[in-house]
């Protein structure tokens, strides 16, 4: 069991801030398919995976990145700084 966060318009799309997800996923593109497939606001949010980030247990990683180990997934846009 993962913990998913979703942040700002990813969070808007999908309808929930968080969500514990049974997954069989290798890596954060596995598990993003896998939401994909559930229903239609996962697939819009997850579209364009290049305008997402994503971190595992609070550190800023890839899509290719394995989920061995991994507690917590976070997507949100990147970040502008000001």
């Amino acid at each position: 069991m993962i913990d998913v966060l979703y942040f700002a318009w990813v969070r808007e799309r999908i309808g929930l801030p968080k969500e514990q997800v049974e997954t069989d996923a290798a890596t954060v593109a596995d598990l993003v398919a896998e939401l994909r497939a559930r229903e239609d606001r996962y697939d819009l949010a997850f579209s364009d995976t290049a305008a997402l980030r994503v971190a595992l247990d609070q550190e800023l990683s890839e899509f290719d990145a394995s989920l061995s180990g991994v507690r917590e997934v976070a997507f949100f846009p990147p970040m502008t700084g000001g």
